[in-house]
Order: structure tokens, then sequence, then C-alpha cells
């Protein structure tokens, strides 16, 4: 049995090419950055190299670019040392119902030590309002921390209108692009974006690896307290060989390839909406087939078919796709991003799946998930009307 991998969302396995890199340079620049000699110097002319990749991808300029171990750790950063640099200034923040974790955690904890968060709301396709967004700014708001793009049904948030309405308000802009990095065209100048998250393995780079953008002007102490690293901004000894890979995948990332992605991934879409409803299936999308979204991303509500029951099925046909919610702790939890959308009692929380493409997945396998989805649904069917 083949089996076909649609959890690009969640992770992307790494190229040949950012492999080849990675392996090269655990061979060749495993010196430390911060030395002096010819093993660190060396070391630290390969890691440069690749901040300025990083840095052009984002028309940033170098020493904007921070090293981390990827997005949870830059949101946490962005977030918390934010707040508590500030917070003289006030102690507001704004943000959306359907952020990832790895920032509305840190933003419960900050309500725990005394600041306030308002959650903006977002329509049945997964998009805040601006109107909304400009009545809850107050002359208090020290953060806004708004995602590029949903990580579960693909809607893409205005960042460059609120960049705008920002650019002369003294909150501080951080947006998650961990999803959107590698797919959409991001400029963090032409946006106004203080403050940008990313991680590597999402575009098929390494795990544990990613970059804090941090505009320059912008300044707080370092989140992970040790030695003077990143010019002091983030203590600990860089990863020379992941950052070299992540600069890799970065480069073979440009604007051309961008487009073209989200082209193809916006036919893959098109293509198995348009067959299932041809199908007959009862089914309906969470959000919106719409190009400018984040087009990787497509959330189905299959009606009636729990998202765990539709999830197993599809594994033990060898494709491997994601829940329309997150597993903690062993247990299946309501997706928040779907609860937000649609509400706490909407069947579809329960019953909706993630399907999420990457660079390596073909036609022949988008058929054959189609194929497998309608074979699936009509078993079960059966069997309902049989119980």
């Amino acid at each position: 049995m083949r089996e076909i991998y649609l959890d690009n969302a969640a992770t992307t396995p790494m190229t040949p090419e950012v492999i080849d890199e990675m392996t090269k340079e655990m061979k060749e620049s495993w010196g430390n950055a911060s030395t002096g000699y010819s093993y660190g110097r060396h070391a630290k002319l390969v890691m440069e190299n690749s901040r300025h990749v990083i840095a052009q991808s984002i028309n940033a300029d170098d020493n904007e670019i921070i090293f981390t171990s990827g997005g949870t750790e830059s949101d946490n950063m962005a977030i918390i040392e934010t707040a508590f640099k500030r917070q003289e200034l006030g102690k507001h923040i704004i943000t959306t119902a359907i952020e990832h974790e790895a920032v509305l955690k840190p933003l419960h904890f900050l309500e725990e030590h005394g600041f306030e968060v308002t959650y903006l709301p977002v329509d049945e396709h997964g998009n805040i309002s601006i109107a909304d967004f400009k009545q809850a700014l107050r002359d208090d708001t020290i953060l806004v921390t708004i995602m590029m793009g949903n990580n579960e049904v693909g809607s893409r948030m205005p960042i460059h209108e609120i960049g705008e309405i920002l650019k002369d308000h003294q909150a501080w802009f951080h947006t998650d692009a961990v999803q959107a990095y590698g797919l959409l065209p991001i400029d963090v100048k032409a946006d106004h974006i203080d403050m940008l998250s990313t991680s590597a393995h999402k575009l098929n780079g390494p795990k544990m690896m990613g970059f804090l953008y941090r505009r320059d002007g912008i300044s707080f102490p370092s989140f992970i307290k040790g030695g003077d690293q990143e010019t002091k901004r983030r203590a600990g000894t860089e990863n020379v060989p992941a950052i070299a890979a992540f600069a890799k995948a970065v480069a073979a990332d440009g604007p051309e390839e961008k487009a073209a992605r989200q082209k193809r991934y916006y036919h893959f879409k098109q293509k198995i909406v348009q067959a299932l409803t041809d199908a007959g299936i009862d089914f309906a999308v969470n959000g919106e087939v719409a190009p400018d979204n984040l087009n990787h991303v497509l959330n189905l509500w299959f009606k009636g078919i729990s998202t765990y029951v539709m999830q197993t099925d599809l594994d033990l046909a060898g494709i491997a796709v994601s829940g329309g919610s997150a597993c903690t702790a062993g247990s299946i939890e309501p997706s928040h991003v779907l609860t937000a959308m649609f509400g706490k009692d909407s069947p579809r929380v329960s019953e909706s799946i993630r399907i999420s493409f990457g660079v390596m997945n073909t036609d022949e396998e988008i058929a054959q998930l189609i194929a497998t989805i309608i074979k699936t649904v009509e078993k079960l069917k059966q069997l309902k009307k049989g119980e």
C-alpha cells in the first residue's frame, strides 16, 4: 500500500537538497560561531550568509533576524517580552480568537499577570473585521499580535491594513507567519510589521529552527538567559547546520515558486471540492476556497461522520490527514478555530478533517485521496443504514 502524506500544515518533509546542505554543514561547520579561531570564523560566515538569504526573503535587514528554536519560541519571545517591557505604557493587547496555541497560551499567561487581552471574533470564513479591530484599538494598547494566515482553515488576515492603522500608534505589531512564510510574499517594511515569527519545518526545512524578525529600534531583554549569542538577543550556541539548511529551503522558495505553489494548491482544492460535489457527498468547506487564502489548507466537514472515524479510516487506507481538532494528552479536544467560527454546539467541530498539501504531493495522490474519501463515506453510510 502506497502511503500518502497530506498533513503538511503540521510539518513538512525535508527535501533532498536541504538534507544534503545540512549534512554538508554538519561535517564542515561544526565549530562554535562565537569563537575567534578558524573553526568558529567559518561557522560564523556560514551563519551570516544564511541570515542574509533569510532577511532578503522578507525585505528585512540582516541584523533584524534573530535565530530561534522555531515558531513557538519566537511567538513567546515577541509577546511576553514586549508585554513586560512596555507595561508602563499600558496593559492592553489585541489578538484573534483563532491564533495558534503558541500565541494564545502566552497571552493567557499574561492575563494571569494583570494584562487585558481582546480576542477579535471571526466570521464563518475565519476572517476578522477591520471595523472590529479599529473599535478594539485603544490608547493603552501596547501590542497587536495577529497571525498572517490560519493553520486550520487557511483564512488570511488583513496584515497590510492593520499595519497601516498601527504605523502611527504606540502598539507594536507582531504576526505569526509560521504557516504563511513560504507561501505568501512578505514585505515587513511595506506592511509596517514590527515582529514576525517563522518555523523552518513548515517549508521543508529542519525542525527546532526558526527566526524572529524584530524591526531595528524594537528592543527587549533576551527571552533565553545565558550567553551573548545573536548580539545578546537570544542566548544559546547557534545551530549552524540547521541555519544553513533553513536558508537552503528559503532560497529554493522565491517569488515565482511561491506563486506556483499557491496556484497548484488552489487547483488541488478545486479538484477535491468539485469531485466530492459531483459524487453527491454530503460535505461543506470550513472557510472558503479563495485564490488569495493559504491554499495548502483545505478543511472539510463530512456531515454525520466523526473526525476520529474519518481520520482513522483514511489512515488505514494509507492517507495521513489531520483532524479538525488538536490532540492533547491522548484526548481529542474540539478545535478552537472551528468553535470560534461556528460555535461550540456546531457539529462541524467534531466532524471535520484538515487536508494540507506540500511540494511533494502529486495530482495522482489527490485523485487517490478523492477516491478513498468517496469510498469511505459510502461505506460509513451503509454501516449506519444497517444499525
